[in-house]
């Protein structure tokens, strides 16, 4: 069922939350001291030259953001925010960032929790901020369409992710099983759209408005070449979402960039280790074991009849390692495809080499 959110108009209002109680921990959680006015920063200026920040005139109170910036733009990061987006953002945080970074001490024990169920569904950490903008982290946020819970789940929806939603109990209101819910719907979307831009704007649009975007545009999955023919309160929000993250992060990541953004500023093999991290069940089912030799993952999938993504997941740099010096690599996979690439490793070395020799690319 199509999911709609509740209409915010801006991140504000955020001091109701400061008395809240987290009905799952027990946690009392209380507000820090009033935040510090935020400083403007030339977004546009630093996108262009990572690691740099137009902040002469910056004065000793602003002294953190500043340095948050300057560390999250340095060669270790470097990820570029879209030029359409600059604008926006920067609008945003000026608007917006002195609330939200008021959350950084209250909302600290609810971020970790969300935290440690995200990592724990493969899912990267930072989409955290979507449960800000969806509802300021209030358990008891209502949306006109009828969404509840700081995830802003529908009833159907809920439903249909296992939670509990009748007269007597509403469990979108609840922050762990809410939680919960709201990965298994992110990772579904992300394993229907691949692109974190689309799963967030799938998430408060409904799949079926990205797909009408995506057919609009002659098939493009590039949010921001589809962007407008979305509707503009999800055009807004996956925006919403950006400006959020840079405000708590003080720097970009996989999740604020499109498929191709991520493949071009991070690597390929970043895409799948980033954006698709081993899941704790996918760890406990999964086998290791060293090879050395032309191993070859093109041989190794089509042998063992594995996704290449998945593999890649699995491996990361197994193909640029491999075809180093020091080819020696721990190689990990499911259990039932470990057992398979045992039985066939001599025909998969064989094929790997008849592979390597006719000209097949390694991935470095």
């Amino acid at each position: 069922m199509m999911k709609r959110k509740l209409f915010i108009s801006g991140i504000l209002g955020l001091g109701v939350l400061c008395m809240a109680y987290s009905t799952d921990h027990g946690i009392a959680i209380n507000p820090t001291p009033g935040g510090k006015k935020l400083k403007k920063i030339v977004l546009s200026q630093q996108f262009e030259f990572p690691g740099k920040v137009a902040n002469d005139s910056a004065d000793p109170q602003d002294e953190d953001i500043t340095q948050a910036f300057e560390v999250g733009y340095n060669a270790a990061n470097g990820i570029r925010l879209n030029p359409r987006a600059i604008q926006f953002v920067q609008d945003y945080m000026e608007k917006n960032g002195e609330d939200l970074r008021k959350m950084k001490g209250w909302a600290q024990p609810y971020f970790n929790m969300i935290d440690g169920v995200l990592k724990k569904y493969g899912l990267p950490e930072e989409l955290k901020y979507l449960a800000v903008i969806e509802s300021e982290l209030k358990s008891t946020a209502t949306s006109w369409a009828g969404a509840v819970g700081p995830w802003q789940l529908m009833p159907q929806t809920a439903r249909d992710l296992g939670l509990r939603v009748n007269r007597n109990i509403d469990e979108r209101k609840s922050y762990t099983k809410s939680t919960h819910a709201a990965a298994k719907y992110l990772r579904d979307l992300y394993r229907e759209f691949n692109d974190w831009l689309l799963v967030i704007a799938a998430y408060n649009g409904g799949p079926a408005n990205v797909y009408s975007a995506i057919r609009k545009s002659q098939g493009s999955r590039n949010f921001w070449k589809i962007q407008n023919y979305l509707p503009a309160e999800t055009r807004m929000h996956v925006k919403k979402f950006i400006g959020t993250h840079y405000i708590f992060e003080g720097q970009g990541s996989v999740t604020t960039l499109t498929k191709a953004e991520v493949t071009e500023q991070l690597g390929v093999i970043a895409t799948y280790l980033i954006n698709r991290r081993l899941t704790t069940d996918e760890l406990s089912n999964a086998k290791s074991m060293e090879v050395s030799g032309k191993y070859y993952s093109g041989a190794i999938v089509k042998n063992i009849m594995m996704d290449p993504a998945e593999f890649n997941r699995y491996n990361p740099d197994f193909d640029a390692i491999m075809g180093s010096n020091n080819n020696a690599y721990e190689i990990k996979l499911p259990a039932d495809k470990m057992e398979l690439f045992i039985a066939n490793k001599y025909i998969i070395l064989n094929e790997s080499v008849q592979m390597l020799l006719s000209g097949a690319t390694v991935v470095k």
